[in-house]
């Protein structure tokens, strides 16, 4: 949810970087619901850091997305799944000026594929306190995306959407770092879901995140345990709180293990309704339909709880190359939700993914 080209920073002194790095990674995505292999991705991607001189660096990333399976057009009914083949090209590149105590960064973004484009620009600018223990960070973007359909030639629709981000990153004790966040998005355009008839949206959408890290490092044993709270809601009813955490231990010389957790609790959309499935009536129309502006049975817009554990295993092979691994699970229901009933009949939701990396120091 970082805004394109900003990254939250950690304390640290305003240098360019003194090596580059070039990173490959391979990712796999699925989901399915119970009867229904869902959806399925294959993304290589490729990232380069280069300085430029002691002032100056470049960085950009390029991903392919080559998407297959079945998506449910309504609610999470298996009955209404359609098959379908896609493909997406991505790719963003930062510049970055480096200074006394503080850096500024400009940067580009843009994705592609047959229903959907999205060109972004973006701006950060962070600055650190004298003794280097503290940085603030503030950022800036805006994003045009234009959406179609392939079921619905016809469909030509626009989204705008201008993001702000600022935060402040301490350095609270010599093992201990503590980063807050606070994010507000704006957006207005076309946001329904044209492949999930019926659904109808509002024309805007505003959104907004406080997140909070705390990482410890622990000198004994030389782990570090990382920590966060992201706080989420938006002025369609959805609010969102997701814990998480993870242990970064180091195993063997040059290996690194990283186990996680973490857990979502999600209340619905003001607009969102749990449908009544009759093989007779087709789409799962909600009570009073021809009465109503705004209405939606997309599951993402439910209330319900989420759960994801994953582990990562990286090896710093030597000073220039290094391999990394990682694996995720994730399983949603809405009984799992914290804080209120979740939404009811929706079929469990689960994903996996795994991604493999080697990057390259010069």
């Amino acid at each position: 949810m970082l805004l394109p080209g900003v990254m939250a920073p950690a304390a640290h002194a305003e240098t360019a970087p003194e090596q580059g790095v070039v990173a490959v990674k391979m990712s796999n995505y699925r989901d399915w619901q119970p009867g229904l292999e869902r959806v399925k991705v294959d993304a290589p991607s490729i990232y380069a850091l280069v300085p430029l001189d002691a002032h100056w660096s470049l960085e950009g990333s390029a991903v392919n997305d080559a998407v297959s399976g079945a998506s449910p057009r309504y609610h999470s009914a298996v009955s209404g799944a359609s098959k379908m083949d896609d493909s997406r090209t991505a790719g963003d590149v930062k510049l970055t000026h480096y200074a006394e105590r503080q850096a500024w960064s400009i940067g580009a973004a843009s994705s592609s594929e047959h229903d959907y484009r999205s060109n972004a620009l973006s701006g950060e600018w962070r600055l650190s306190s004298e003794d280097n223990n503290r940085t603030w960070n503030i950022g800036l973007a805006y994003s045009d995306d234009a959406i179609g359909s392939t079921n619905d030639p016809t469909l030509d629709k626009s989204r705008r959407t201008w993001q702000l981000m600022a935060g402040v990153t301490q350095a609270w004790t010599p093992v201990d770092l503590v980063q807050l966040n606070l994010g507000l998005s704006v957006g207005k355009g076309y946001f329904s879901d044209p492949y999930k008839f019926p659904d109808s949206r509002p024309d805007e959408r505003r959104q907004t995140t406080a997140l909070l890290r705390w990482n410890h490092h622990f000198e004994g044993w030389g782990s570090t345990l990382r920590t966060s709270w992201r706080l989420y809601d938006d002025s369609w009813g959805v609010r969102a709180n997701t814990l998480d955490a993870s242990w970064v231990q180091p195993v063997a010389e040059g290996w690194t293990v990283t186990p996680m957790l973490r857990y979502t609790t999600q209340r619905a959309a003001r607009f969102y309704y749990d449908p009544v499935y009759d093989a007779t009536l087709g789409a799962p129309f909600p009570p009073g339909f021809s009465r109503l502006t705004n209405y939606s049975a997309d599951q993402r817009l439910s209330a319900f709880g989420a759960a994801t554990a994953g582990l990562r295993v990286d090896w710093q092979i030597n000073r220039q190359w290094k391999l990394d691994l990682s694996y995720a699970r994730y399983e949603q229901r809405g009984d799992w939700r914290l804080g209120g009933d979740g939404s009811p009949g929706l079929e469990p939701f689960s994903a996996r993914w795994w991604q493999l990396g080697v990057s390259r120091s010069f």
